[in-house]
């Protein structure tokens, strides 16, 4: 299951979604807070706190758990998405 931590208005998770919808894999989307370059607003504690957990509050953010990976930065994510599910 890929798992992405995102914000609506967050260019960069824009381009994650993009990519996912284009290669058509399902995904569960999580919105831990508001974009901004400091960290916007929590708006989900819950899964705010697992995105701190992996040491960096920095969206977006991919979990695939069936690999075992996590990746930040949206350029790196897509490169896996293509990678992995093209």
């Amino acid at each position: 299951m890929l798992e992405l931590y995102q914000s609506e208005g967050c260019p960069h998770s824009e381009k994650v979604r993009e990519k996912l919808s284009e290669l058509g894999v399902s995904y569960v989307n999580h919105n831990p807070r508001l974009p901004g370059a400091d960290g916007g607003d929590v708006t989900n504690e819950l899964t705010h706190s697992v995105l701190s957990t992996v040491g960096d509050d920095q969206i977006p953010f991919l979990v695939d758990t069936e690999r075992g990976v996590t990746i930040h930065e949206s350029d790196d994510i897509v490169a896996y998405l293509e990678q992995q599910y093209a």
